[in-house]
């Protein structure tokens, strides 16, 4: 519906925000579960003068991030490139999700940022037992949906005005330090047919996660990256 509303000429940060989706998706086509009552479903029309991504899409994990804290005192944590999790002794669990889509106008870009965050535990499939979690089954308490709407707004736009001005040294260093991951943590990826490892070493003034590999520093721009644990963690 926003991209609807952005060929129809609507304006920059329209918003459009749902109770359920029946197509909802995430990064390389994955669905994300959002059932009726459940979760806050958001779409944001962005009209824009810089590239968008990938740095968009962190910066919007940063303002998911800081609107949870606000509205809901919840510590979440941030994993590249777009999910936001909790936590625990197990392997983190994912909070949130962000989906950013930009089409080029000019020299300008249109981009409609998709956000979705579990409010409620739902009746999740059974992948998803285990790798989903939600703001009131974390902490124990009610969440106020138009509350949280709120608060992400506000975030929103403090963070996407660094974007759009280049000031990107406080933002990529405010997300590191929700990313805890992004440093010092194995991960493996798939180029081609071929599996790779490494260790994050960071994400450099793009946005792109480093990744040492034995003496070389890889520099990824997309795809799915796995966070690899050992079994007695």
């Amino acid at each position: 519906m926003a991209a609807e509303l952005a060929e129809g000429g609507a304006p920059h940060g329209t918003v459009v925000v749902a109770d359920a989706q029946t197509a909802g998706r995430g990064r390389h086509g994955h669905q994300w579960f959002s059932p009726p009552g459940a979760g806050l479903y958001v779409s944001l029309l962005l009209r824009m003068t810089r590239p968008p991504a990938p740095l968009l899409t962190l910066a919007t994990g940063v303002a998911v991030v800081e609107a949870l804290q606000t509205a809901a005192a919840l510590e979440a944590s941030l994993e590249w490139p777009n999910d936001v999790v909790v936590m625990g002794d197990g392997p983190s669990r994912k909070l949130a999700g962000i989906l950013t889509e930009a089409t080029a106008e000019g020299d300008r870009a249109r981009v409609v940022v998709g956000i979705g965050i579990n409010l409620r535990d739902a009746a999740w499939p059974a992948e998803l037992v285990h790798a989903a979690a939600s703001v009131e089954g974390v902490t124990g308490r009610p969440v106020d949906a138009a509350s949280l709407l709120v608060e992400l707004l506000a975030a929103v736009a403090g963070r996407y005005a660094e974007v759009e001005s280049g000031a990107l040294t406080a933002l990529l260093a405010r997300w590191e330090s929700f990313a805890p991951s992004s440093r010092g943590a194995a991960v493996e990826w798939m180029s081609g047919q071929t599996r790779h490892q490494g260790v994050t070493a960071g994400i450099d003034e793009e946005g792109a996660l480093l990744v040492q590999v034995g003496s070389r520093l890889e520099r990824l721009t997309g795809g799915a990256v796995r966070h690899v644990r050992s079994s007695g963690s």
